[in-house]
């Protein structure tokens, strides 16, 4: 198809109330633009033609009387500042989404447009990460802003939320795809996150109409967005069984790159990643184990790879610091492996917190975050 200007607002209305029509996904959209030519005729042509084609019973009853109310509060929606929906025929239609076996016939956007066609790395993970990853997650997205990526991400707690705000921390662009309608901010309080995303350069994406709530079947939906939109999935913590792990494999089906970030064998968080590795993720250590797959730039350095600043106790918590895992390490180990006293250690361990390097955790442990 060729790739015509932007719709406007009554063409662009046979577009919506086709995409509304029941049990017509993005393949049976597809055969009606390559039969009729266009939504407005595929609207306007003989039932029988519909019938022929082999449309279910609830998509002919539908589209024998359109949903126009619904289309008027989509337009209503998409009159507001910043919003815009792009159809597939749209030239500003993201390229590399465009590849995929099922693209969206149409996309809502609140925010650039423009930045869905950038260079894009998806980040993706756990939920309920460890502070570990957090900070992993953060340092790599930062970096790869810097180097010139796109971040890719669905807004949801823990190594979703960590990876937006590295980029924008960076100065980058960041790209949230979500599983609701663009109407509201899923989790809610993420809503400023978003907000600043729109604000730096970025967008909200979503293929479900204002008005869409938050199901459980529309985010494995919304995965083969999240990876079709970048050139590689990274994932940064995440369990055996996990939402995370279906963006990868949606990724490696579209042909795009998988990377995965190891962790620890004792580790449930560690073993969805370090299962995509044996069975061919590329490992991730650091960003250049990225950005040298796509020879973009050279090396780029990973924001806290500095060591720690000197002090009169400078060489003493750079030692402690050694014996810190990024696993929970407990006050016991550290004074078997050390020597100190318990409360040395306590003490030396209260500095590096204030300093950043580790964080409490569950039990009277602590874990290295940098």
């Amino acid at each position: 198809m060729s790739d015509p200007a932007p719709c406007g607002a009554e063409e662009l209305g046979f577009w919506l109330a086709l995409y509304r029509a029941p049990l017509i996904g993005s393949q049976r959209y597809q055969m009606l633009l390559a039969h009729f030519g266009s939504p407005r005729a595929a609207l306007e042509a003989d039932p029988r033609e519909w019938r022929e084609l082999g449309l279910p019973a609830p998509a002919v009853a539908y589209l024998r009387a359109p949903d126009w109310a619904a289309v008027a509060a989509d337009l209503a929606w998409l009159a507001g500042p910043r919003r815009h929906c792009l159809v597939y025929q749209d030239p500003r239609y993201p390229p590399l989404l465009r590849e995929i076996a099922d693209p969206p016939p149409l996309l809502f956007v609140e925010g650039e447009p423009e930045s869905l066609a950038k260079r894009h790395i998806a980040m993706v993970g756990s939920r309920n990460p460890s502070p570990a990853g957090l900070q992993t997650a953060r340092d790599l997205a930062k970096a790869l802003a810097r180097a010139g990526f796109g971040i890719v991400s669905g807004l949801a707690l823990g190594i979703d939320a960590a990876s937006h705000r590295g980029a924008l921390e960076a100065g980058g662009i960041t790209v949230a795809v979500a599983g609701t309608g663009l109407d509201q901010v899923y989790p809610r309080q993420h809503g400023a996150l978003a907000e600043a995303m729109v604000a730096g350069g970025g967008a909200l994406v979503s293929e479900f109409p204002p008005g869409t709530p938050a199901q459980a079947g529309n985010f494995p939906r919304r995965n083969r967005i999240i990876s079709g939109l970048s050139l590689g999935t990274l994932v940064v913590e995440a369990a055996a069984r996990s939402g995370s792990l279906i963006t990868a494999r949606l990724a490696a089906e579209q042909g795009r790159e998988v990377f995965a970030v190891p962790g620890s064998i004792y580790s449930p968080l560690a073993r969805g990643c370090n299962q995509l590795i044996k069975e061919g993720a590329k490992l991730v250590q650091t960003v250049d184990d990225i950005v040298e797959e796509f020879a973009l730039r050279g090396p780029v350095e990973i924001e806290n790879r500095q060591e720690l600043p000197p002090s009169a106790d400078g060489e003493r918590l750079q030692a402690l610091l050694k014996y810190v895992a990024y696993d929970p390490t407990s006050v016991d180990t550290l004074v078997a492996a050390t020597g100190d006293s318990p409360e040395a250690i306590a003490s030396m361990l209260l500095l590096l917190e204030l300093q950043g390097y580790v964080e409490p955790a569950p039990g009277g442990c602590y874990v290295r975050v940098k």
